[in-house]
């Protein structure tokens, strides 16, 4: 019986270890954090982030439960600049401020189940001593990122609360990529897990460097995602492939430097975005051949699938002015492309182990 490993040992299951349960509960838990990726989706999108101005782990868990509660948060909501300089002056009711309180709401609530979905059950999991050797401090950092994450989403919040109408397009970058970052380790960690339960003595899979490079490839449109979403840049133009008839946007400002202009500047994010896409595209076509070659059939047609429905979307999204439905599951879908494409680079990393 082994109880430890080492990078040339085996991993080996325990007398009690549960890899079939453990493999359910990440499952489970990955379904939440897709669902906080498509609520966060909604809540950027109706424009509801900044509406509660507080960060209460504990006590904010519960909305205003009267009609002086309510008028007490959209008082505090009052104070911050989004308010005074744009829903303000166009007149927000409380209606419609309940209506984006109530997204940012559900956005919260959804980190906190997260939060008890993952620690309560590894908790158990951990004393009933169910995790098999060696697993113990990959799911100990998935809940420390998780705990980070939500440290990160008030961090987020903070940027708009003062001298800003929105949120920081760095800051919301940061929550988004950490979020599809712990999807990704859920679905790698229970992917290992299935093959421990196949086979005793299966050891992790590593990452190989052409996954590794596939994967930077995507982080990268997923990073220009995030600042197109920050920045508005989806309504800069409604025109595919051309934007507003050219292929270089006019409006583009470099007047602070190139650099600063890839990062901060609506037209050229959106630019970079869609044409930096088709790379990603390729790479990931690229990958999903390997991962058929290795004998994943599945995986490979899940890369494809998820690829070309996220493209169909995004063309959609930008030809229609940025609609909500469209724009929401352009983000979803992205979520998908993260998990096959960790499922791709899974395949390959179990052949080299």
């Amino acid at each position: 019986m082994i109880n430890s490993r080492n990078s040339t040992t085996p991993a080996v299951e325990t007398a009690t270890s549960r890899p079939a349960a453990l493999i359910i509960w990440l499952i489970c838990v990955a379904a939440l954090v897709f669902a906080m990726v498509v609520v966060g989706g909604i809540t950027r999108l109706t424009e509801s982030g900044l509406s509660i101005t507080e960060w209460k782990p504990i006590a904010g868990a519960l909305p205003p439960l009267n009609e002086a509660s309510w008028l007490s948060e959209f008082e505090k909501y009052k104070q911050i600049p989004e308010y005074t300089q744009i829903n303000g002056p166009a007149g927000m009711t409380l209606a419609e401020f309940k209506f984006i309180y109530f997204w940012e709401w559900v956005h919260r609530l959804l980190g906190r189940v997260i939060g008890l979905a993952f620690a309560l059950p590894l908790a158990w999991f951990w004393l009933k001593k169910a995790i098999p050797a060696g697993y113990k401090p990959r799911l100990f950092a998935l809940l420390a990122l998780g705990g980070l994450q939500g440290t990160i989403g008030w961090w987020m919040v903070s940027s708009g609360l003062s001298a800003r109408t929105d949120v920081s397009h760095y800051r919301l970058a940061v929550h988004l990529l950490t979020a599809l970052t712990i999807l990704g380790g859920l679905v790698w960690t229970a992917l290992d897990l299935k093959a421990l339960a196949k086979d005793p003595s299966a050891r992790p899979a590593t990452m190989t460097g052409y996954a590794a490079i596939v994967l930077a490839i995507l982080f990268i449109q997923l990073l220009f995602g995030a600042w197109v979403a920050g920045l508005n840049a989806g309504y800069v133009a409604n025109t595919w492939p051309l934007m507003n008839d050219k292929i270089y946007p006019d409006g583009v400002d470099t007047t602070q430097g190139v650099l600063f202009a890839l990062i901060n500047d609506p037209y050229l994010t959106h630019f970079v975005h869609r044409w930096w896409a088709w790379v990603a595209v390729v790479a990931l076509v690229l990958l999903s051949r390997r991962v058929k070659k290795a004998g994943a059939r599945g995986a490979s047609v899940a890369i494809h699938s998820m690829i070309g429905i996220q493209i169909i979307l995004g063309i959609a999204t930008v030809m229609t002015g940025v609609n909500i439905v469209l724009a929401v599951s352009h983000q979803a879908v992205g979520a998908l492309v993260v998990a096959a494409s960790v499922w791709g680079a899974h395949v390959l990393g179990r052949k080299a182990a």
